[in-house]
Parts: structure tokens; sequence; C-alpha cells
């Protein structure tokens, strides 16, 4: 079986939140080849499930209105999603934190537009993944 994953971006920019093992997910990122990040965050399925059922719930409503969103609530949020109403999509500004909630060592990136409903067929993917 195919651990969950999801991947946002093009070959430009990207970020990928992957699952490793039970609780250990893994984040990686680049912007143009000049900014990187790779590392471990310790997530739940169900902070996962989570964070993809929030996501969701933003890309289902029909205003297309900007929405954050972060994998945890508490100090060890490994990353935040901001959307950016562009089109018919959404731009990202990523912000991570490879130390929880860190505002010394952290990473913030942009991902390019991308269609509304590309987004909500990765994060409904991801949710189905993660079903328990």
């Amino acid at each position: 079986m195919e651990m969950p994953r999801i991947r946002l971006g093009s070959d430009a920019a990207w970020l990928e939140l992957a699952q490793g093992g039970e609780n250990s997910w893994r984040v990686t990122a680049d912007w143009c080849s000049w900014l990187s990040a790779d590392y471990t965050a310790y997530l739940t399925r169900e902070e996962a499930a989570d964070f993809a059922a929030r996501v969701l719930s933003h890309l289902r409503a029909p205003s297309g209105a900007r929405f954050s969103a972060s994998v945890t609530p508490g100090r060890n949020n490994p990353l935040v999603l901001s959307a950016e109403p562009v089109g018919d999509g959404f731009a990202f500004f990523v912000r991570l934190t490879p130390h929880g909630d860190d505002d010394v060592c952290h990473l913030q990136m942009e991902i390019n537009p991308i269609d509304a409903a590309e987004l909500r067929d990765l994060f409904d993917a991801l949710h189905a993944s993660l079903a328990l």
C-alpha cells in the first residue's frame, strides 16, 4: 500500500508532504533550486486528515476567498499554507518551520496558482488515503 502524500506546485516551486512511518512525515520543498527544505515532522494520521479536511472545506466554498491552514495547531506545526485566489485557482504562500512554530528558523516561499478543481482532487486524494 502506498503511503499518503501530496505534492503542490510545479518544477520551479513545489512542496510535498509524505508519510514515511506511523507518525513520521517528510516535508520537502524547493523554490527554483535556490531555497530548499527537507525535514521530518511528527504528525498523526488524524492530524494530517484534519488538515486535508480543513483545506477541502475552503476549496469547496463557493466564495473563492483567501484562507490559511496550519497542519497542526500546536508548537510542533511543520507548515502553514496561505491561499490567495487567482483566477480559477489559488496561489500559495508556504511557511515551513522545521523546528515547530519558530520565528527564527523558517522558510517562506510562493507557489504559482493551481486550478481549484485540481487542488480539490489533490486534497481529496490525500484525505481518502488517510481514512481510518
